[in-house]
């Protein structure tokens, strides 16, 4: 084979994963078309408790930490930081409109080793379960950057009606 046989062998397969690849993302945007992520700031009043820049990971249905969401808001990895308020959390990630978890709407809190293609020490992401509509959980993992992720895990933990924060191995 010569040379430029090859490189158009290569090309051609180059471009065909590209193609698959584009193909399956806008096969997973369609299915997780009817979800939104909730877009909004801090309520006026809202005292923030704590913020922690962190690393957003993913979002991923509940309890299946390597089902990526491409919930719009939400889809990317990003540079961001959560504020934890009296009235809920707030998520500013980079590029996006702020997002705003109603403490109501927030189910659990845990630390996390594991989602999609992160995999770091023990418990050292943060996963936070809420609800995305009146009857679907999801889990928006975080990797903390200037604190631990357990500071991070108690100050969202500080939500929960009874703290039911945990750990996961």
């Amino acid at each position: 084979m010569t040379r430029e046989g090859a490189l158009l062998i290569t090309v051609g397969v180059g471009v065909l994963v590209v193609a698959l690849l584009g193909w399956a993302w806008r096969r997973r945007t369609r299915r997780d078309a009817g979800w939104s992520a909730p877009f909004g700031d801090l309520p006026a009043g809202a005292e923030v408790a704590a913020s922690f820049p962190v690393l957003y990971v993913a979002t991923t249905r509940h309890g299946e930490p390597l089902e990526r969401l491409a919930v719009r808001g939400l889809g990317f990895r990003s540079r961001g930081e959560v504020r934890v308020a009296s009235a809920g959390v707030a998520i500013g990630l980079t590029g996006q409109a702020p997002i705003f978890l109603p403490a109501a709407r927030v189910t659990a809190v845990a630390q996390a080793t594991v989602a999609i293609d992160r995999v770091v020490e023990r418990d050292g992401l943060v996963r936070v379960s809420w609800l995305i509509d009146d009857d679907t959980t999801v889990d928006s993992y975080f990797r903390p950057q200037d604190a631990s992720a357990r500071a991070l895990a108690d100050a969202l933990g500080a939500l929960l009606p009874k703290n039911k924060t945990g750990h996961d191995a």
